[in-house]
């Protein structure tokens, strides 16, 4: 039997007995409510927890066949009201490029010096943009950043001949999305800390940008099940459509 902690105890007690989806209003409100709630514990040397503004996150779970290449969802979509937070954006590009895409906001910028700092191991950033005339020399950068979910690709949108502007973008609160092999997209929506109203704006968003990608081949129902829940929090589920 897996052990909870107290803080958990804590919030499934909050949380009540949830026996139907949530609109998108009374999710937030019970996430809202279950983060609130502090730990009455300290660490071991007897320093206390800092509170934390956690990140809501919004899953899909959806009919599609993961293993079908033309069932695949894959890409990018800017939040009309952002993450809470500044990405730490890296562009892969050379010439005047440069100084553009660092004054748009990107943290490094340039060719091979680039690709040699992260090959050597750097990987202190969210989101890598790439020029399509870099590819050559970003792709052998595959091995590593794939696995991160870092690589550069044209289906979410980080290959790109405007890179200045794709960096504001993904600076600004852009996030990249793919289904993992259960047909679930995981995407974070803002911050526990964010307006009510703003919350619900940037999940409204995401469900109808994923409900127009369905894809063709998808058969049956495509929304399976929807949950709202945040880095410390159990999840609740939201009526679809709601």
């Amino acid at each position: 039997m897996v052990a909870r902690s107290v803080l958990y105890r804590k919030q499934v007690e909050k949380l009540g007995e949830v026996t139907e989806p949530l609109s998108i209003e009374d999710a937030i409100a019970k996430i809202k409510d279950m983060a609130g709630i502090k730990s009455d514990r300290s660490y071991k040397n007897g320093r206390t927890r800092k509170a934390v503004d956690q990140t809501v996150e919004l899953v899909m779970h959806l009919g599609i066949d993961a293993r079908q290449a033309d069932q695949m969802l894959r890409g990018a979509i800017s939040l009309p009201k952002g993450l809470g937070k500044d990405r730490k954006v890296i562009a892969f590009c050379d010439g005047p490029l440069v100084d553009e895409a660092k004054a748009a906001g990107a943290i490094e910028a340039g060719a091979q010096e680039l690709v040699d700092k992260v090959t050597k191991g750097w990987f202190d950033f969210d989101v890598a943009i790439a020029h399509p005339s870099m590819m050559g020399k970003v792709g052998k950068l595959g091995r590593v950043l794939g696995p991160q979910g870092k690589m550069p690709t044209p289906k979410a949108g980080t290959v790109t001949p405007n890179v200045a502007a794709t960096v504001k973008e993904f600076s600004a609160g852009r996030i990249e999305f793919r289904n993992d092999s259960g047909g679930n997209i995981h995407l974070p929506v803002g911050k526990v800390g964010f307006p009510a109203e703003d919350l619900k704006e940037n999940i409204d968003s995401v469900m109808k940008h994923m409900i127009k990608l369905k894809p063709a081949a998808a058969k049956g129902t495509y929304v399976k099940r929807v949950c709202l829940t945040a880095t410390r929090t159990p999840s609740v589920p939201l009526a679809v459509g709601s």
